[in-house]
């Protein structure tokens, strides 16, 4: 038996599982990725060498952009247990995002920045509760950890391609300051091509309301934990589903924005500049993230979530720590082809156990409080960070957030055998 309290997959094919929804989604996913990884590891050089943006200032623009994107989730999520049709919200998240990336090519100050990186996170805080509903009403309890792995690989292969484009960009452009901030604003502005690829495979995509408790044809039944309007409150979720919650917001306090590691590798010595070798480093990171996303999502169907979780927490907290003592350019290489474990074993892992942990009329609201909140975090970490970096030095922003998600990993050990125990939710469910 799995954390689910189902019982493992008993076909193990490369595809089993995956249906036209889930690899539609996977697509639009892949595209978006491509145009938000393009940009991704040069932004923050953009705002603090071009925009010359204080760091504390750099890492509160991210940590706003989480935040706006977390409270979205909610709200997101609730909607979408609600709303006949999910696929309208899906549009409206891809397409702001879609419309704010190449608008960075304009910008000449920093205030700017920090509006269009900001609705870029409200794109993505209006469309992933849903999408995440979605996916989770799209396949069985057996087969969902490789549906959210198999997402989380589409998703990161576009995260691989993307800085390889702006590898190519960059390489076709000559390498003096005032040409070289040209070279990231013609980055920003060929964002947009695949930004409009990820809205037309989503106009391909068919929503099945006959997978999912779809409110305007089959009500869900009354569990007695109904607000007087008929909605559920967040006791309806269950005392599971918040222990993991919290756990996890715990340990994404430590997570602060990949900005600060760009930042760190940045300041190394390479054979070839930062703005090919960060790009170059962090497509690295993806192809390992993608390439182990699907098969570590198939593991946690059968050896249960949890052993998959620890391993991902445990090797953010290593690899931390070697950031922190990181001073030579091979060791970043290390780093980030290590830190490409952790996220394979968390990022999709982490969202079917929710689902499992919840009954299914309750998914997108469940998956928009995992996400609000855990997102929510990005503020106090990004801030912490932030001014950890200014007032001591890079080794000390490192260290700390390693201190805090090795704490994460020993308090999910200890809460194991709470979060195993089986619930009532049907496996059919």
């Amino acid at each position: 038996m799995t954390d689910s309290g189902t019982p493992p997959p008993t076909r193990t094919g490369p595809f089993t599982g995956l249906n036209r929804q889930i690899i539609t989604l996977g697509a639009v996913s892949l595209f978006t990725d491509i145009a938000s990884e393009m940009i991704v590891p040069i932004r923050i050089i953009f705002l603090v060498l071009y925009l010359s943006t204080p760091l504390p200032i750099a890492g509160l623009i991210e940590g706003i952009a989480e935040s706006m994107s977390s409270l979205l989730k909610v709200l997101s999520g609730r909607l979408a247990d609600r709303v006949a049709e999910r696929k309208p919200l899906l549009l409206a998240g891809y397409g702001l995002s879609a419309i704010a990336k190449p608008l960075l090519a304009l910008v000449a100050a920093w205030p700017a920045a920090l509006g269009l990186i900001v609705a870029d996170r409200i794109g993505k805080g209006v469309r992933s509760s849903p999408r995440d509903a979605m996916l989770a009403d799209a396949t069985t309890p057996a087969y969902r950890g490789k549906a959210f792995g198999f997402h989380r690989a589409m998703d990161t292969l576009g995260a691989a391609v993307g800085p390889l484009l702006t590898v190519l960009i960059v390489a076709l452009s000559a390498g003096d300051q005032p040409q070289a901030l040209g070279t990231l604003r013609r980055v920003f502005i060929w964002a947009a091509v695949p930004g409009v690829l990820s809205i037309v495979a989503l106009c391909f995509l068919r929503e099945r309301p006959g997978l999912r408790r779809d409110g305007a044809k089959t009500p869900a039944p009354a569990t007695g934990r109904e607000s007087p309007a008929g909605r559920p409150t967040a006791q309806a979720l269950g005392p599971r589903f918040w222990l993991f919650t919290a756990v996890a917001t715990l340990f994404a306090l430590a997570n602060a924005s990949d900005a600060f590691i760009f930042l760190r590798t940045a300041g190394l010595e390479y054979a070839f500049s930062p703005l090919e070798a960060v790009p170059l480093l962090y497509c690295g990171y993806n192809i390992v993230y993608a390439l182990l996303s699907t098969p570590l999502g198939a593991l946690s169907d059968r050896w249960g979530r949890l052993p998959v979780l620890l391993l991902g927490y445990g090797t953010f907290a290593a690899v931390y720590v070697g950031w922190a003592f990181a001073n030579q350019g091979w060791h970043v290489w290390l780093l980030f082809l290590c830190y490409g474990v952790y996220a394979a074993a968390t990022e999709g892992v982490g969202k079917a156990l929710v689902t499992d942990l919840v009954p299914r009329a309750q998914r997108g609201a469940a998956l928009g409080w995992f996400g609000g909140l855990t997102g929510a975090a990005a503020l106090p970490a990004n801030v912490l960070a932030g001014w950890l970096w200014a007032t001591f030095r890079p080794s000390t922003t490192f260290a700390v957030d390693a201190g805090i998600a090795a704490v994460a990993t020993v308090v999910l050990l200890g809460c194991a055998p709470r979060l195993r125990r089986e619930t009532a939710i049907p496996a059919s469910a």
